[in-house]
């Protein structure tokens, strides 16, 4: 199946060429594209479609966002954590505002979630959704050289370590991104039988 996607994610990239083998998938031209949608699934709509106006015409388009909601913070980065430290922060400076808006906050009030959407557009314009969540809390410092993002302060539910430290094998059994590819291939299966 071949696929472009619209991420400008190195690692978002990366994740998703493992969790979908057989698959060709291959970066899109993303410039242009505003993430102006205010939910994670709209902003992947936004940009599965911007993929499919630009993709040949055989492939399939993928829109994917995901962030951090924390529940201390209203839901914030929540679209916005890419851009949460400002528009071309780093994985380092988004994670550093995060521990300082969360300054003396015990461990029970840093309640999160890892949110995934994925959008996939077939040649012929139809569309399919997969999402997926991962429940946990934001530690009190960083941890773990694994991931990328907010992983090294992102403790999943039932974990005492962060992803960061859980690792990659981990991350493609159990992630928020893992789940939503599951959800997005039981989509797709009835659309690809027979």
């Amino acid at each position: 199946m071949k696929v472009v996607l619209a991420s400008r994610n190195p690692g978002k990239l990366r994740e998703l060429r493992a969790l979908l083998p057989g698959w060709e998938i291959e970066p899109a031209d993303t410039s242009g594209v505003e993430e102006t949608g205010a939910t994670f699934v709209e902003n992947a709509h936004l940009k599965a479609l911007h993929a499919r106006r630009a993709a040949p015409g055989d492939a399939w388009a993928l829109g994917e966002d995901s962030g951090l909601e924390v529940d201390r913070l209203g839901g914030a980065p929540g679209v916005r954590s890419a851009r949460f430290a400002g528009e071309e922060a780093s994985d380092e400076e988004n994670v550093e505002r995060l521990l300082r808006e969360l300054d003396g906050v015990e461990l029970a009030g840093r309640t999160a979630r890892y949110v995934c959407e994925l959008v996939l557009v077939s040649p012929e314009g139809a569309e399919l959704r997969g999402t997926g969540t991962l429940e946990g809390g934001i530690g009190l410092g960083r941890r773990g050289s694994g991931g990328f993002g907010y992983d090294p302060v992102f403790v999943p539910e039932g974990a005492s370590l962060t992803v960061a430290e859980l690792g990659d094998g981990w991350k493609a059994a159990a992630s928020h991104r893992a789940s939503a590819v599951r959800a997005l291939l039981a989509a797709l299966a009835p659309t690809t039988a027979g």
